[in-house]
């Protein structure tokens, strides 16, 4: 919810940025689409947590 607020805030007329958007699209009612953008979002998180693991391993190994 703050991430609504600070953008609100930040972002001038004109601009819809991707919490804005959620937001707008939650209050209706949660759709399919909104169940696909968070899973995206998941699933890159997961992948960039698992890379940032995987290169720090190869670091701490000397590679």
């Amino acid at each position: 919810m703050d991430d609504v607020v600070v953008s609100s805030f930040v972002t001038g007329p004109g601009y819809e940025i991707l919490p804005l958007k959620i937001y707008s699209m939650v209050k209706v009612g949660v759709s399919p689409e909104v169940n696909a953008l968070a899973t995206i979002l998941l699933v890159l998180s997961l992948v960039m947590v698992i890379a940032s693991q995987l290169i720090a391993r190869d670091k701490l190994r000397g590679r």
